[in-house]
C-alpha cells in the first residue's frame, strides 16, 4: 500500500513548490508526487515526509529545513551541494523572521563563550583530524592556483597572513582564538617571532601545546588557556584567524579595548580573518542552533566602526577570499564523505547528516554571496603603513628572505 497524502498536504506543497520554482528545484511528497512545472532538468528534489515539514519550511525555512534534514524527515536527490546552492540564491536577503530575531542575540560573556567553543570544537581532536589538512587548519584556505591540493592551499594561507604582518624576526605577537596551533607555529618556526596565543577550547590548546613540544617551538609559543578579553602586555602584532565570528556584536568593543591596549604605538600592526556579510543579518538560525552557537557574522562596516574605529586603528587593506572559503569547503565536505560511515558509527545519523547539511550549506552560501570571508590589515593611527606596495604580500620569500625593511626598522638603523 502506497503513503496517503491528504489534500491539505498537497494544498501546502503547491504552495511552497511556488516559492522554491525560481531555483528549478522539485518538491516531492512522500507517495512520490510532485506538483513541479518548472524546467527539466530540475536542479534537484527536496523530498518531504509530512505536513509539518512542509508547513515549518513555508514558515521559517533557515531553521527548519535544517532540523528537518537532521531528522531524516526531509532528503535531498540530485546532489546536496547543487540543491542546497539553488535554494540558497532564493534568500540572499534579511527574512521578516530575521528582522525580528536580530536584536533578540544573546551576549556571548566569558562563561557563554568558552560554553559555545566547547559545543563546536570539543568534538574530539580525531574527528577533525580524519578530515581536515594535515595541519589541522579549520579555517579558508588560499588556493594561490586552481590545482592546488588542501595541504598546500592551507600552507599558503598561513604564509599570506604571516606576509600581510610583515613579521620580522624577534617581534611579539599575540594571537586570540589560535585553533589546534597551526598559524602561532608557523609564525614562530618561519619568520622568528614569539607568540602568545589565546584559546578557551582545552582539547585544542593540549593538542597545540603537545605539537609545540614535539617540534621544539615550546620555548618560543606558548598557548594560554584563556579569553581573548585578557590579553595583557604589548606586542607588535595582533592576528586573529576566524575567531571574530565568535565574538558577538556586543562584544565588540571589548575587542576594541583589547587592540587599543595591546598594539604598540608607532610599528604595531594586526589582521582580522573572519567570515562577514554584505548586509546586516543574523546567521542562520539551524547553523546557530545545531553548529555555532553565539555565532555572528559581521558585514565590513561593522567590524571599522565597533572595533577599529573605537580602538583608533587604521584600516591598511582589505581583501575578501570568499570563493577560496567555498572551494575549500568542497574539500572539507569531500574528506567528510569518505568517513560517513566512522561518523555514523561513532555520533549517530543525527549528527552525520547535521555535519553533511552545515558543510554543503556553508560552500553554497560563499559560492552565492550570502557569506563573504574578509582579511582586513590595520595599525595604529599615525603609523606608518607596513606595505610601499601591496604586490609585497603576494611576491615575497618567508623568513625575511629578500624583503624590504618596514619603515621603523630602516629608520632605526
Amino acid at each position: 500500500m502506497g503513503t496517503r497524502v491528504s489534500a491539505v498536504q498537497r494544498w501546502l506543497a503547491g504552495i511552497l513548490q511556488d516559492r522554491i520554482a525560481p531555483a528549478a528545484v522539485r518538491l516531492e511528497l512522500a507517495d512520490g508526487t510532485s506538483a513541479y512545472a518548472g524546467p527539466e532538468p530540475a536542479s534537484g528534489s527536496l523530498v518531504v515526509r509530512d505536513t509539518r515539514v512542509i508547513l515549518g519550511l513555508l514558515v521559517n525555512p533557515h531553521l527548519y529545513f535544517g532540523e528537518a534534514y537532521m531528522a531524516g524527515r526531509l532528503d535531498v536527490r540530485g546532489g546536496l551541494e547543487r540543491v542546497v546552492e539553488a535554494v540558497s540564491r532564493l534568500s540572499l536577503l534579511p527574512s521578516p523572521i530575521e528582522r525580528i530575531t536580530s536584536p533578540l542575540t544573546i551576549a556571548n560573556d566569558q562563561t557563554r563563550a568558552r560554553r559555545n567553543v566547547h559545543h563546536h570544537y570539543d568534538l574530539g581532536n580525531d574527528f577533525y583530524q580524519s578530515w581536515l589538512d594535515d595541519q589541522m587548519v579549520y579555517t579558508c584556505a588560499y588556493f594561490e592556483h586552481p590545482d592546488m591540493s588542501l595541504e598546500e592551499a592551507q600552507r599558503a594561507k598561513l604564509d599570506l597572513v604571516c606576509r600581510k604582518l610583515r613579521l620580522q624576526p624577534g617581534e611579539t605577537v599575540v594571537e586570540a582564538g589560535c585553533g589546534w596551533g597551526a598559524l602561532a607555529l608557523h609564525m614562530a618556526r618561519s619568520y622568528g617571532v614569539r607568540v602568545k596565543a589565546f584559546n578557551v577550547s582545552r582539547e585544542q590548546i593540549a593538542y597545540a601545546r603537545e605539537r609545540a613540544a614535539r617540534e621544539g617551538l615550546d620555548a618560543r609559543v606558548e598557548f594560554i588557556d584563556d579569553d581573548y578579553r585578557n590579553v595583557d602586555g604589548e606586542y607588535d602584532a595582533f592576528v586573529s584567524v576566524g575567531m571574530l565570528e565568535h565574538v558577538g556584536l556586543k562584544h565588540f568593543g571589548s575587542l576594541a579595548d583589547v587592540l587599543s591596549r595591546v598594539l604598540r604605538r608607532g610599528r604595531g600592526r594586526g589582521l582580522l580573518h573572519f567570515i562577514g556579510r554584505d548586509i546586516p543579518r543574523p546567521l542562520n538560525a539551524w547553523v546557530v542552533r545545531r553548529i555555532f552557537p553565539g555565532a555572528y557574522a559581521p558585514t565590513l562596516a561593522e567590524v571599522a566602526t565597533k572595533v577599529l574605529e573605537p580602538a583608533r586603528m587604521s584600516i591598511i587593506d582589505v581583501e575578501n577570499l570568499r570563493l577560496h572559503y567555498a572551494r575549500t569547503l568542497a574539500h572539507w565536505g569531500a574528506r567528510f564523505g569518505a568517513i560517513h560511515e566512522t561518523v555514523l558509527a561513532r555520533y549517530g545519523e543525527s549528527f552525520r547528516r547535521a555535519w553533511e547539511l552545515y558543510l554543503a550549506g556553508s560552500e553554497a552560501a560563499f559560492a552565492v554571496g550570502s557569506l563573504q570571508l574578509f582579511q582586513v590589515v590595520f595599525s595604529p593611527l599615525e603609523t606608518a603603513p607596513p606595505y610601499w606596495a601591496r604586490t609585497e604580500m603576494y611576491t615575497e620569500s618567508p623568513a625575511g628572505q629578500g624583503r624590504h625593511q618596514l619603515p621603523w626598522v630602516a629608520a632605526t638603523r
